[in-house]
């Protein structure tokens, strides 16, 4: 993991929506995405979020892989602000949290790699 790329100060960068079909789920999870999406929690996630069921700033993260569909998760991480527009459960989720989620200019690989970590927090072997 290339830790000054997830550190630099880029210009804000959104993702394109990703639809069904466009992500693919392997098991047994890849460990070398797992570690890098753990990576990427550290550097940009987990000053909002807990990888237990606790809220801090944003929601906790333990059965997140169960309550929504990856794709979700992925439009979440790249798509913002998009989500926030126009998804009822984004909204909802800002309207608990009261704190809009900032654009971590994470791109749809580095998304892929938090999801598979995000899996393998939720007990995916």
């Amino acid at each position: 993991v290339d830790v000054q790329e997830l550190t630099s100060n880029p210009p804000e960068t959104h993702g394109t929506e990703l639809k069904e079909g466009d992500l693919t789920l392997t098991t047994p999870l890849d460990q070398a995405k797992v570690s890098a999406g753990k990576a990427t929690y550290e550097l940009k996630c987990q000053s909002c979020h807990r990888l237990t069921g606790e809220k801090l700033v944003g929601p906790g993260w333990m059965d997140v892989t169960k309550r929504r569909e990856p794709i979700w998760i992925m439009n979440m991480i790249t798509n913002v602000d998009m989500m926030l527009e126009k998804d009822p459960e984004a909204q909802k989720l800002l309207e608990q949290c009261m704190v809009r989620m900032p654009n971590q200019n994470i791109n749809s690989d580095q998304a892929r790699e938090v999801l598979e970590f995000m899996r393998s927090n939720d007990g995916v072997k």
